[in-house]
C-alpha cells in the first residue's frame, strides 16, 4: 500500500486529492494536509472586498468534503520537509511519512520586499480570502470618506489578472454608489505595457485593456517599481525600455490594493536541490522533482521561467486550466510509478482566463502559454462576467461533492467553443 500526501488544499491541491483517490482505488492511502480548515475559491476574492460576496459564500469546509471520499485530512501547517526520510513535520509537532508527495501549497506572499507593503502595512491584498475580508472592512471605511486609489501589481509579480479585475470591479462598484467622481484611480504595474499579463500579451489584449482603462478614467504607469508605501501615498519609480529609471512618482492614495511578488513557502524553500532561488519547486516534464522523483508539484508553487525578459521583472502566471492540466498529469504519473511503469503524461501549459470587469469581462486563450502559439484569442463581452459567476458556482459544487473531473475542460472550454462558433 502506498501513501500519497498532498500539501495544500487550493485550486490544485483539492482536485489532486480527489483525482488521486479516484485513480488509485481503495488499496492506497491519500492524505490531504492544509493549514486551514476551509478551501478558498481565490478567483472570487475581489468580489469579497467590494461586498458582492460574503467570505462564507466562497469557502468550503474541507474535512466533511474529503473524508466522505476516503481521503484523510490534517488541518496543520507543514513546518519542515525531509525528503531523505520522506517525512513531513507539522506545526503541532506530529510527523507524517509518505511514499509520494504532491506539493500544491500555492505561494508565500512576499510583502516584506517593499517598505510599508502588505496588509500589515498600507496596502491590501485579494490573494487570500482573509486578506480580502480585511480589505472589505477598510473599503467600508473608505466609502465614508473617499479619495484617491492606487491598484496594481509590483515588480516580480506573476499574477496580473486579479489586479486588472479589481480595478474594474472597484470602478463598477463606485459608479453604482455614485462615488466614482470622488475617487481618482491609478493603475501601477511592472508590465512593459498594459495587457502584457506576464504572457507577452494575448491577441489584442494591449488595445482592449488600454481602451477599457481609458473608458473608465483610470490612469496607468507601466515599467514601474513600487519603492515604498505610506499611509497617504505610494512611491513608484518608472523605467524605460532598457530598465533604467526615468521618473519617480508620488501618488496620493487613501486605499491601495497590490498583487505582490510570490516566493515558495518556507518549509519547501528550505530543502536543498528541491527549489530555485525564489523557493519554487523544480519539476521535469512529468511534474516530478529531478532530485527527488517521488515528489511532484503543481500550481503556483512550481518553477516556470518568465515568458520573456522585461525591463522590470515579471513572472509567468499559472492559470486555472494550466494547474488542472498539471494535476491530471501528475495523478497519472504517480499511478504509473506505483504500478511500476515509467511516467508518460505531460501537462499542456495553456492559458485560459475569464477576467471579470464588474459589468463586463474579457476572455483570453493562449495555446500554448509561451509564444509562438497555435491559438491566440481574446474576446470581450458581458457574457464573460456572467460566465465567471456561473463557473464559481460550478467549481464550488465540485469541491463540495468531490467529483474527480477536469472542471476547466468540461466547463470553460465548452463555453469558449460555443462562443467561438457563434463568432
Amino acid at each position: 500500500m502506498a501513501h500519497v500526501v498532498v500539501m495544500g488544499a487550493g485550486l490544485g491541491g483539492m482536485p489532486a486529492a480527489y483525482e488521486l483517490r479516484n485513480a488509485l482505488g481503495a488499496g492506497h492511502r491519500v492524505t490531504l494536509i492544509n493549514a486551514a480548515e476551509h478551501f478558498q475559491f481565490t478567483p472570487s476574492n475581489p468580489w469579497v472586498t467590494v461586498g458582492w460576496r460574503k467570505p462564507e459564500q466562497i469557502l468550503v469546509p474541507i474535512r466533511p468534503a474529503v473524508e466522505k471520499k476516503g481521503i484523510g485530512f490534517i488541518a496543520q501547517a507543514v513546518t519542515a520537509l525531509n525528503p531523505q526520510v520522506k517525512r513531513l513535520t507539522l506545526a503541532d509537532g506530529q510527523t507524517v511519512d509518505y511514499d509520494y508527495l504532491v506539493i500544491a501549497t500555492g505561494p508565500k506572499l512576499a510583502f516584506d520586499e517593499i517598505p510599508g507593503f502588505g496588509p500589515s502595512g498600507h496596502t491590501h491584498s485579494v490573494c487570500t480570502t482573509p486578506h480580502a475580508e480585511q480589505a472589505a472592512r477598510a473599503y467600508e471605511a473608505f466609502l465614508r470618506n473617499p479619495g484617491p486609489v492606487v491598484i496594481g501589481a509590483v515588480q516580480g509579480a506573476s499574477c496580473f489578472g486579479p489586479a486588472y479585475e479589481f480595478a474594474m470591479i472597484l470602478d463598477t462598484d463606485l459608479r453604482r454608489r455614485r462615488l466614482r467622481d470622488r475617487v481618482p484611480m491609478t493603475f501601477v504595474t511592472s508590465e512593459p505595457y498594459i495587457g502584457h499579463m506576464g504572457l507577452g500579451g494575448v491577441g489584442d489584449s494591449k488595445g482592449l485593456m488600454e481602451s477599457e482603462l481609458r473608458q473608465r478614467h483610470i490612469k496607468w504607469i507601466t515599467n514601474a517599481k513600487v519603492t515604498a508605501v505610506e499611509a497617504d501615498k505610494v512611491t513608484v519609480t518608472e523605467h524605460d525600455s532598457r530598465g533604467e529609471p526615468i521618473q519617480t512618482h508620488e501618488i496620493a492614495s487613501k486605499f491601495n490594493m497590490f498583487i505582490p511578488a510570490f516566493k515558495g513557502v518556507d518549509a519547501v524553500a528550505a530543502v536543498k536541490e528541491l527549489c530555485n532561488p525564489r523557493g519554487f519547486v523544480l519539476i521535469d516534464d512529468y511534474q516530478r522533482n529531478p532530485t527527488y522523483p517521488n515528489i511532484y508539484s503543481a500550481g503556483v508553487c512550481v518553477a516556470i521561467p518568465p515568458v520573456e525578459a522585461t525591463p522590470v521583472p515579471t513572472g509567468a502566471p499559472k492559470t486555472g486550466y494550466m494547474i488542472e492540466s498539471m494535476v491530471t498529469a501528475l495523478v497519472h504519473n504517480i499511478k504509473d510509478a506505483i504500478d511500476g511503469r515509467e511516467p508518460s503524461h505531460r501537462a499542456t501549459w495553456n492559458a485560459i482566463c475569464l477576467a471579470d470587469m464588474g459589468d463586463d469581462g474579457l476572455a483570453f486563450v493562449a495555446l500554448p502559454q509561451i509564444p509562438p502559439r497555435n491559438v491566440t484569442w481574446a474576446k470581450q463581452g458581458r457574457w464573460v462576467h456572467w460566465a465567471k459567476i456561473a463557473f464559481e458556482k460550478y467549481f464550488l459544487r465540485k469541491m463540495k461533492t468531490g467529483t474527480p473531473e477536469p472542471v476547466y475542460e468540461k466547463y470553460v472550454l465548452k463555453l469558449l467553443g460555443i462562443v467561438r462558433l457563434r463568432g
